[in-house]
């Protein structure tokens, strides 16, 4: 039997409003607008309202300095809560789960036509003296080349590929008869390696033979590549019996090789400028500091006039039903252009606001410029002092950089956890790391410094550091082990 009964539930569901807003907050400048550009082109009731005498290319975060905390409100050429109707426009709500804890560019500068490893290595197999079913051999490899050129795939697979996909049915051997024969004698030399050592070995396999070290490293590459990549460089001395200049004669024609030769190439036929767009420019004037945001993310806009002159004709006729659907459809754009207005005006308050909160807790780095004055901060820091959400902070400062006295700088690089020295006071780890790093950067290459040694100096300096902690610390700066770190 059905029976019908009544049920209240709590929720919390976020609307396509707040998406997109948490959106809006993580984009860079240059994502930014490129979004906004989008939405111009998008959205013809929305316009961008040009202001007589502004040149400046930041806007201040305020008109004090830091204590302000960004508080500021952004007014705006309208009433927002008027044009909030029903309809919900027609927004994108794809939204990044990041984790919880200038100069006018023209964009069109930033993409430059390259040509793909593939069509390269292509137009040289169709040049060559092959025949027709090898020719479609050679295509079907080329095709399964990685972008760095290595054929990651098994022989046999390509075999079965071949017999199902193409209808070619031929064997192991003959496949990597052309593979060796045809493909891998193609440019750039060590195309078509299964790998690193057969790579090294194609490409010092080109040079000429005659020379002494390039034989010496064609045979370290063959026979004794295991002891060159554990860096036993006494075995390998032992080995050929010969000198120590020899063998680093040897390893500077082995560092002249590429483990990438597909990385010149574009396979997606553009390539993007990195330049890198500050997000807030930082100053210090008499003592003081002073944040301010890039002017390209707090845009001028405003709802386009015409498109209400229009709305408001098309409203006055009531009977016709192709003006009621006109009206509506206005009705929703102008509807979306007020929201996307308020929601930039959002998305400019957050960023001011944390800016300023950063700048003021790291006040003593931003006047000196020393790392060793960073103090230890973490997104929830931050987030006590704007009252946001941590995973706000998180998308705020995520892909921001600051143009500061001291250089470009990575938000995220500000933020670190602490450890407390023996005098009992808390330091960043950043400044922990920038110690292990000028240790190391200091050791004998031909004895490097243990994680046990390293553990030994760091205490003698204050830092009392377990030796799994070193190794952590070592790993984040790319910094290999002793063993791999020895030199001749």
């Amino acid at each position: 039997m059905l029976k019908q009964h009544l049920q209240l539930r709590l929720g919390q569901k976020l609307a396509p409003q707040q998406i997109q807003l948490m959106k809006l907050i993580q984009l860079h400048t240059l994502e930014f607008e490129e979004e906004l550009e989008r939405e111009l082109e998008e959205n013809p009731a929305l316009e961008i309202a040009k202001e007589e005498g502004q040149e400046d290319e930041y806007a201040p975060a305020d008109e004090t300095v830091y204590e302000n905390e960004g508080n500021e409100s952004i007014e705006t050429d309208f009433d927002v809560e008027q044009y909030l109707y029903d309809d919900e426009p027609n927004y994108k709500t794809a939204s990044s789960n990041y984790s919880a804890d200038d100069e006018d560019f023209d964009n069109e500068s930033l993409l430059t036509e390259g040509q793909s490893l593939y069509d390269y290595l292509n137009e040289q197999v169709h040049l060559s003296n092959i025949a027709e079913e090898d020719l479609k051999i050679a295509e079907y490899i080329i095709g399964n080349l990685d972008t760095d050129g290595y054929l990651r795939r098994e022989i046999k697979a390509i075999v079965d590929d071949l017999a199902f996909s193409q209808g070619i049915y031929t064997t192991k051997e003959k496949v990597e008869d052309v593979l060796e024969n045809y493909v891998q004698k193609l440019d750039p030399p060590g195309v078509g390696a299964r790998s690193l050592q057969e790579c090294l070995l194609l490409q010092i396999e080109k040079k000429v033979s005659s020379d002494k070290a390039v034989s010496l490293a064609a045979g370290i590459l063959r026979n004794q590549f295991d002891a060159l990549t554990n860096k036993h460089y006494n075995k390998i001395i032992q080995k050929y019996d010969i000198e120590e200049e020899d063998l680093k004669a040897a390893l500077e024609e082995i560092s002249k090789l590429s483990p990438k030769v597909g990385g010149n190439f574009d396979t997606q036929t553009i390539t993007i400028n990195q330049e890198i767009i500050p997000d807030f420019v930082i100053q210090v004037k008499d003592g003081q500091v002073i944040p301010m945001l890039n002017s390209k993310n707090a845009p001028t806009l405003r709802v386009s006039e015409e498109y209400k002159d229009i709305l408001s004709t098309y409203s006055h006729d009531k009977k016709s039903s192709e003006h009621k659907q006109a009206a509506l459809f206005i009705k929703q754009k102008l509807d979306a252009a007020k929201w996307y207005i308020d929601a930039i005006n959002q998305r400019q308050n957050t960023l001011l606001q944390t800016i300023n909160a950063i700048v003021k807790f790291q006040k003593a780095y931003f006047l000196t410029g020393d790392e060793k004055s960073l103090r230890p901060m973490i997104l929830k820091d931050i987030a006590d002092i704007t009252g946001f959400d941590i995973s706000t902070i998180s998308r705020v400062v995520k892909s921001k950089y600051a143009d500061t006295p001291n250089g470009i700088l990575y938000l995220k690089d500000l933020f670190s956890d602490s450890l407390t020295n023996d005098d009992g006071e808390e330091v960043s780890t950043k400044e922990i790391k920038n110690h292990l790093q000028e240790v190391i950067s200091k050791e004998n290459k031909r004895k490097p410094l243990t994680d046990d040694a390293l553990v030994v100096m760091l205490k003698e300096q204050g830092y009392n550091i377990a030796r799994r902690t070193i190794a952590k610390y070592r790993e984040q700066l790319n910094i290999p082990v002793a063993r791999l770190r020895k030199e001749l």
